[in-house]
């Protein structure tokens, strides 16, 4: 008992390890490959490196690397909360697991058809705990991925697939014939519906995220340059130190990269399972699954 109990315990700190390790990584990138600058600073993701490619080179850029160490890091925090988990066993990382479960299974079934609710659950939990966690890097020093568009973009593209796969169910005949109603006369309409779908899920996130991140940035600047102007006068290193910047940045950076963050990260969940949810031609099944009368003779 006492050699299981060591092995399980070494197992958690490899676990805790795979956490944190992956954003310990992150830091030292990031001081290892940041140039150093003055003031305040608003740019996109760094580009690493580039792989030839026949069309065009692929760029390996800072918003990859560390969409790649979150996910790693969520994988560690999954296999911690349920390592050791058995059935009518108690304990606080399994009721932890347990609980984030049932809410998410609760969500899914408030917002998406009955046909969904085992299928989808493990990708909307996915996709939020991608968003969330994305966001909050920030709080460590990192880009967030969720500033950059092309994240984000691939994002909404796989779940305009997944919208698209559901609407292909009752055939891609009756697909086709949506784009030409009511009228044949909606069609470029529809067209542009269609399009605009993994585009305005696109921007809304993406837009939402950045303008937290540039508010904060100009805010910061901005206390900096007041308070060398009011407190400068002060002897020695004290006219130095930016006394406004106390405080108020840091109650901005809770707003917007952890509220704000896990705001987004919700809605774009939500719209990921009300657009997957109502592109099921549920009505259509249902009537061709219907006996057809027989006539009588």
């Amino acid at each position: 008992m006492k050699d299981r109990g060591l092995r399980f315990r070494v197992m958690d700190g490899l676990l805790i390890a795979m956490m944190i390790l992956p954003l310990v990584a992150g830091m030292v990138l990031q001081i290892l490959t940041k140039p150093a600058s003055e003031g305040v600073s608003i740019t996109g993701a760094r580009v690493f490196l580039k792989i030839p490619m026949p069309l065009m080179d692929m760029p390996i850029t800072e918003a990859q690397v560390n969409t790649w160490l979150v996910m790693v890091s969520i994988a560690g925090v999954c296999l911690f909360l349920t390592h050791g988990i058995r059935e009518n066993r108690g304990g606080f990382r399994q009721m932890a697991a347990e609980w984030i479960v049932e809410k998410l299974d609760g969500l899914v079934k408030g917002n998406m058809d009955p046909i969904f609710h085992s299928t989808y659950a493990p990708f909307v939990g996915a996709i939020m705990a991608l968003s969330v966690f994305s966001s909050l890097l920030t709080l460590v020093g990192l880009f967030p991925p969720t500033s950059d568009l092309n994240i984000i973009g691939g994002w909404a593209i796989l779940v305009f697939i997944l919208i698209t796969k559901n609407k292909l169910k009752a055939g891609l005949g009756y697909y086709l014939k949506g784009f030409v109603q009511p009228i044949p006369v909606m069609l470029p309409m529809n067209l542009i519906s269609e399009i605009a779908t993994p585009v305005s899920m696109t921007f809304r996130h993406f837009g939402n995220v950045l303008s937290g991140t540039v508010i904060s940035a100009l805010v910061a600047w901005a206390l900096a340059g007041a308070s060398n102007a009011l407190l400068g006068w002060l002897p020695g290193f004290l006219g130095n130190i930016p006394f406004l910047q106390i405080g108020l940045p840091a109650v901005l950076s809770v707003y917007f990269d952890v509220f704000s963050g896990c705001i987004q990260a919700f809605i774009f969940a939500m719209l990921t399972m009300l657009y997957i949810s109502g592109g099921y031609p549920a009505d259509e099944i249902a009537s061709r699954r219907q006996p057809k009368p027989v006539e009588a003779k």
